[in-house]
């Protein structure tokens, strides 16, 4: 998408006041009247005639409905911020070229402002500020991006926890009641100034009549109902409800308040227990990590009241030890599994599988049912020449799957013909995948995956490897993963390292046994044994020497 596009699509779609930046991050244009009014469609295509190479920024603050929290120091600001926002509250979060993060939340108040540094590494942007939007770019090239799934395309704008406001003082002025025009302690306003503004104070200024006989009963229930939702406790409501009861045209009877307290009391708890035990339900038939914005967009939670029932009950949830938090992103979990098979030790057979490997690998180390075997390369090491001969040693023996993310049949038959007996001869399944290996993985069999392709996200890689175990019963896998040249681990670190029972690097011209578990002999400990080698004609291994430390 390029820039004009998706400043278009910020003004069209989400009604943000957009401008035109410098890679500077300074306004091409006088830029303050639009902190009070979403230019034109006009505005936005003179602007990026005039400058095609400009950045979007989006105003922040009441006028684009945006508060962003600007993380340009992660380290400093997370440990701080994750005592202030609740893991499970999803987000829209944008990473910046520097490593720094923004993160989106809801704005309705004309008077939060900016803040600098009230928390180590992180500022709040909002009425009076701005900030770089993606898909822009700096002067080095490197660009703003949302990450995967994050965007406000995509997920709803939760507005800011007080914990954060008040950590960073943010002070609110006294709000007038709109009812009795008195003025209401301003500590409730704080907690409930949203659900009151969103619902009550919309329907006031959309002109209808309310708390006049007729709609005295439903307004009450319906204005208590919303502070309990907010959480306001119960003797505030009854404060609030009192004030309103006397502005009633004709007064409402204060002895009939607390009946209506309890019963929109009752009405909020049975909500939130429908969440919780509906949620409950839902985790149970997921598989995998899930995110709790997939479950909000799922069982159509739309207000925030609601959302903020299934947040509870993930943190429940999370200290119960029935689910637990998964990866690095925000808001997404696994189920934890607590049932675990018996291993029937006594019954079963030490039998290895008699699986052959270049270089005699199988003399040093037995491969085993339901064993991972990992060849961790670096680029043009020869790992597809390694899985490929594999192939050749053992075809006659196993039925053989053979996985492939980046050769198509041309050169696959290619690489085949170059082998020593004709192309009729070799016999194995041949399948191009390059995702989620494991729900094509034949339990039985010997599974081949040409390579395990990851380009962020390393740390994925032991869940991968998991997964992959976890479909096998007496085959096995033997994975290549990518690394870089000289690395003792493939990407991914210590997580790929996890699973496997056998785990070989190759770099150009050497091979190391990084791990062996399941000694062949014995006598000799083959962790750490390296054998030189040539590769010709991109097939065949000719070994330069024996194995050793």
């Amino acid at each position: 998408m390029n820039l004009l596009s998706a400043a278009l699509r910020y003004r069209n779609q989400l009604s943000y006041s957009v401008i035109p930046i410098s890679q500077q991050k300074k306004p091409l244009i006088k830029w303050e009247q639009f902190q009070k009014r979403i230019a034109t469609e006009q505005e936005i295509r003179d602007w990026w005639t005039k400058f095609p190479e400009a950045n979007i920024g989006i105003v922040t603050g009441i006028i684009s409905g945006i508060a962003v929290i600007d993380i340009d120091e992660p380290e400093a600001a997370k440990p701080i911020l994750s005592e202030l926002i609740p893991d499970c509250l999803v987000f829209p979060i944008a990473k910046t070229p520097s490593g720094g993060e923004h993160w989106y939340f809801a704005c309705t108040d004309s008077k939060l402002t900016n803040n600098a540094r009230l928390i180590a590494g992180a500022d709040l942007r909002a009425n009076g500020g701005y900030v770089v939007a993606p898909p822009s770019i700096n002067g080095n090239g490197r660009g703003w991006k949302w990450v995967e799934d994050l965007s406000p395309t995509k997920i709803a704008l939760p507005f800011l926890p007080v914990q954060y406001k008040n950590a960073v003082s943010v002070k609110h002025t006294t709000l007038v009641d709109n009812y009795t025009n008195k003025s209401i302690n301003n500590s409730i306003i704080e907690r409930e100034k949203e659900n009151i503004e969103s619902v009550v104070v919309s329907q006031v200024s959309s002109n209808q009549q309310m708390f006049i006989s007729g709609k005295r009963d439903e307004d009450l229930f319906h204005v208590a109902n919303c502070l309990f939702k907010g959480k306001m406790p119960e003797p505030e409501v009854l404060q609030v409800l009192e004030k309103l009861a006397l502005s009633c045209s004709p007064p409402f009877d204060l002895k009939e308040i607390p009946a209506k307290i309890e019963s929109a009391k009752k009405r909020v708890l049975s909500r939130e227990r429908n969440i919780a035990e509906d949620l409950r339900d839902w985790i149970e038939v997921s598989s995998g990590q899930f995110k709790v914005s997939d479950y909000q967009r799922e069982s159509v939670l739309i207000s925030k009241t609601e959302k903020h029932a299934a947040n509870v009950e993930i943190s429940k949830l999370v200290k119960l030890g029935i689910i637990e938090k998964f990866g690095d992103m925000r808001g997404v979990y696994r189920k934890v599994d607590a049932e675990s098979q018996n291993i029937d030790w006594y019954n079963t057979s030490v039998d290895n599988i008699d699986i052959k490997y270049p270089f005699g690998i199988e003399e040093f180390v037995h491969t085993m049912p339901r064993n991972i075997v990992v060849v961790a390369g670096s680029p043009n090491a020869g790992k597809s020449a390694f899985l490929l001969n594999v192939v050749a040693m053992n075809m006659e023996k196993f039925k053989i799957n053979y996985f492939s993310s980046e050769m198509g049949a041309m050169e696959l038959r290619s690489r085949l013909q170059k082998f020593d007996f004709p192309i009729s001869k070799w016999r194995f399944t041949a399948k191009e995948r390059s995702h989620n290996f494991a729900d094509v993985i034949k339990p039985e069999e010997i599974n081949i995956i040409d390579f395990m392709e990851l380009s962020e996200d390393f740390w994925k890689v032991g869940g991968m490897l998991r997964a992959v175990y976890d479909r096998l019963s007496t085959g096995i896998a033997i994975v290549a993963l990518q690394k870089a040249p000289g690395a003792t681990m493939a990407r991914g670190g210590v997580g790929s390292l996890e699973k496997p029972r056998l785990y070989i690097t190759m770099d150009s011209g050497k091979i190391k046994i990084e791990k062996g578990k399941n000694w062949a002999k014995p006598e000799i400990n083959p962790n750490g044994l390296t054998c030189e080698f040539k590769l010709v004609q991109g097939c065949k291994f000719i070994k330069i020497d024996s194995w050793s430390l």
